[in-house]
């Protein structure tokens, strides 16, 4: 199996929204993309792709019904699957919503149950490696506490700090629990890489508070020393001491890698306002990784990219550059990914909106028809992947 991870995703967001007549809805990107139907050809897509890892995970929300209670119907279905085609899950364990009983993040007791579904999770399958235990900490809290867009809908600092604190301890927690099954197991924190640029010269203080704030939920998991400003930000909103310094004691770094997902979309200008809109990739992938890899010094993947028709093909091509430059300027890069497998929905409203609008960012489409984008990244791995296992750094999978 080639140690160099070429890899695509099935989205499997299930946050909730309100809608405009005040009822709470669920989002299933599974269910608008008719995956629940169309699975096992989806799979069989993967693998015509010639692509042996795959971002995937069973929708938490339908899966853990209770505490200590798991319907594990469709998820054995849909990894037995897996397994005889011999393709590599990279386990998505959470992807931005909880279950109905759970309520939200801002729920102080969401960690501790997340940590036994985990558990349970690597109990079921105890071969597997590769795991995201919550995907996007930074884009969960910050669409559901700080923009008010999603699951609590609330928009303060100090809802942002407590779903933040949450979410990072339960995936600490989730790692421990999957390390205590299965000890070879590796943890890939796909995250959105953020940068701020300032408008104008009075908008250089929010930049700079900004720049340092979308660090957070990798220095919480990875148990990196904030800045003052960041430890005062944090105490301020509702994290006490004992609290952050928990972090520091656990240690678990070493069995990680550091996913950075990147969109024309993360790169923000700052006004005077504090207000911030898209800047479109000013610096790129390379820049904005390289500072992450800069801060952390870990192995790290690209785990996330994608842009509409007609400008894919030309957008997975300027990501392999930024990728494979960084990865001969010694990062140690092992893995790319273009996310997702089929086209997405209701994407161009952060999924604020059930329109049923159908994105074209797939290597597919819904009809299962192989989109141009679909052509080059297949040929792009069968290209490179040679090559690649001859620059490998040695990650070892598990057979």
């Amino acid at each position: 199996m080639s140690a160099f991870m070429f890899a695509t995703g099935i989205e499997n967001s299930y946050p909730t929204i309100k809608l405009p007549d005040g009822t709470t809805h669920r989002v299933d990107e599974l269910e608008k993309t008719g995956h629940y139907a169309r699975w096992r050809e989806d799979f069989a897509l993967v693998k015509e792709m010639g692509i042996e890892f795959l971002r995937y995970g069973p929708p938490y929300y339908r899966t853990h019904t209770g505490p200590g209670q798991y319907d594990w119907a469709f998820t054995d279905e849909t990894f037995g699957a897996l397994r005889e085609l011999g393709i590599t899950p990279i386990v998505d364990l959470l992807h931005f919503g909880l279950p109905d009983w759970l309520g939200n993040f801002q729920n102080p007791e969401f960690p501790e149950h997340f940590a036994a579904y985990a558990q349970a999770f690597a109990e079921r399958f105890p071969d597997l490696q590769f795991y995201t235990p919550v995907n996007e900490i930074f884009v969960t809290t910050m669409f559901s506490a700080q923009y008010g867009w999603w699951n609590e809908c609330l928009a303060s600092d100090q809802a942002f700090v407590t779903a933040l604190k949450h979410a990072c301890r339960a995936g600490v927690l989730a790692m421990q629990a999957i390390l205590a099954v299965q000890p070879g197991a590796t943890f890939i924190q796909a995250e959105s890489a953020e940068y701020f640029h300032p408008e104008t010269p009075a908008a250089r203080p929010q930049t700079d508070f900004l720049n340092q704030k979308r660090f957070l939920s990798l220095d919480l998991t990875y148990g990196y020393p904030v800045s003052v400003a960041m430890y005062e930000y944090l105490l301020e909103n509702g994290m006490t001491d004992a609290e952050y310094h928990w972090f520091d004691d656990q240690r678990i770094k070493a069995k990680c890698i550091m996913g950075i997902d990147y969109y024309r979309t993360n790169e923000r200008m700052v006004r005077e306002d504090g207000s911030t809109y898209p800047a479109g990739d000013i610096f790129g992938y390379y820049v904005i990784a390289r500072q992450y890899y800069d801060r952390y010094r870990m192995p790290i993947m690209h785990t996330e990219t994608n842009l509409w028709e007609p400008d894919s093909v030309s957008w997975l091509w300027r990501q392999w550059a930024n990728a494979y430059r960084l990865k001969q300027d010694g990062a140690p890069l092992v893995g790319f990914t273009w996310y997702s497998l089929l086209d997405q929905v209701d994407w161009d409203t952060a999924l604020r909106e059930n329109n049923g609008r159908v994105n074209p960012l797939g290597l597919y489409d819904l009809d299962r028809k192989q989109r141009p984008v679909g052509v080059a990244y297949q040929r792009l791995i069968a290209q490179w992947k040679d090559v690649l296992r001859d620059e490998s750094y040695g990650v070892h999978i598990n057979y």
